[in-house]
C-alpha cells in the first residue's frame, strides 16, 4: 500500500512541476505573481484605463451616458477579454484533469 501511495505522490509531483505554470512564487511567503504579455506600454495603459472604465460603468450602471460624455471613453472589451483569456490557467486545468485520473486509479 505504501509503495502505491509513493508512486501516486511522485506522479502528482511530476504533474505539478509540469502544469502549475500560471502562478510564479515571489520572495514573500504565500504570495505569487501572474503575468500576461502586452505589446508595449501603450497597450498596457489602454488595458488599465479600459479596466477602470469598465469598473466605473459597473458601479454607475449608466453605460449610455458614460460614452456620450467623452467619445474617447469607449472601452476596448476585446482587449479586456483577451487579457482575461491569457490569465486563465489552462495548464492548471489540464493538471486537475490528470489528478482526477490518478486519484481515480
Amino acid at each position: 500500500m505504501e509503495t502505491n501511495e509513493t508512486e501516486t505522490l511522485q506522479k502528482l509531483q511530476k504533474l505539478t512541476a509540469q502544469y502549475f505554470t500560471t502562478l510564479k512564487p515571489t520572495n514573500e511567503a504565500n504570495f505569487y505573481t501572474a503575468q500576461f504579455k502586452v505589446v508595449n506600454y501603450l497597450e498596457l495603459g489602454c488595458l488599465i484605463t479600459d479596466l477602470l472604465k469598465l469598473c466605473i460603468l459597473a458601479l454607475d450602471n449608466d453605460m449610455h451616458n458614460f460614452s456620450k460624455k467623452d467619445k474617447s471613453a469607449t472601452i476596448n472589451v476585446s482587449l479586456i477579454l483577451e487579457t482575461v483569456l491569457h490569465l486563465f490557467p489552462m495548464d492548471e486545468m489540464e493538471f486537475l484533469g490528470y489528478v482526477g485520473e490518478v486519484v481515480g486509479e
